[in-house]
């Protein structure tokens, strides 16, 4: 149920961008995903097709991108994958550090009915984490 209401601002920020391009239609939103928010691409979609009805982006698709959830090294600064059951660097066994690799979740680009529009939000990932979601 945590998915409404960040789908609610997605179709906030979608619709407000339509306004300062002109009336076109959004054929597809481009998400970037973190794995450790929960969001499911079927329940997005699901939230989305309910929200945005009579919206300037009804009838546009979701595209996900997932990101796996990263750790960094403390003593060589390496980023890695957890394997599981281990928290310890591939490279020089010592123990990493969760980051906020994996926790992520904005809009990368809309495709409007004629032409993409890319990065509509800022590209600083603390902006973007305080807009939708911070774990």
């Amino acid at each position: 149920m945590h998915e409404c209401s960040i789908v609610q601002e997605i179709v906030n920020i979608a619709s407000d961008k339509t306004r300062e391009y002109g009336p076109q239609r959004v054929e597809q939103i481009s998400l970037v995903v973190g794995e450790l928010t929960g969001f499911r691409e079927e329940w997005l979609q699901f939230y989305f097709d309910v929200i945005a009805k009579g919206t300037a982006v009804e009838g546009a698709r979701l595209n996900v991108t997932y990101v796996k959830p990263q750790m960094q090294c403390s003593a060589c600064g390496m980023l890695f994958e957890r394997e599981r059951f281990s928290f310890d660097c591939p490279e020089c066994k010592a123990p990493g550090q969760m980051t906020k690799i994996g926790s992520e979740l904005y809009i990368d680009t809309m495709e409007l009915a004629d032409s993409p529009l890319p990065g509509i939000l800022p590209e600083d990932p603390d902006q973007v984490e305080a807009l939708f979601y911070t774990t």
